[in-house]
């Protein structure tokens, strides 16, 4: 899977999505995912495979195990096995629901 192919599979639960940040407001739900690092797999001193971490990023203005439940079932459906977290974030009276994914390959 591609970056590419993951913001466009995101875009389709219904949320605004962005690359890293908003450049104007946005009403919660919504979505924001970027690059994290890469764990590329080594041989024969050569990145023989890609692997890119991403981070997806749900905020909401309450909890919303639906939102939650939404992007879960998106992750699964693409067969991104996910590690999830969640903060709140007071200044922005926001929950933020992180998931941390691969892209092997893209």
């Amino acid at each position: 899977m591609t970056q590419a192919e993951l913001y466009q599979a995101l875009k389709s639960i219904g949320y605004p999505i962005a690359y890293g940040s908003f450049t104007s407001p946005v009403t919660p739900p919504f979505i924001t995912y970027q690059f994290a690092n890469s764990n590329d797999f080594v041989a024969d001193n050569s990145n023989y495979v890609e692997i890119s971490n991403f981070q997806v990023e749900l905020y909401t203005d309450k909890k919303d195990l639906n939102a939650e439940k939404l992007v879960q079932d998106k992750l699964k459906e693409l067969g991104l096995p996910y590690r999830k977290f969640e903060t709140y974030l007071d200044e922005e009276k926001m929950y933020q629901i992180l998931y941390e994914v691969q892209l092997i390959g893209g």
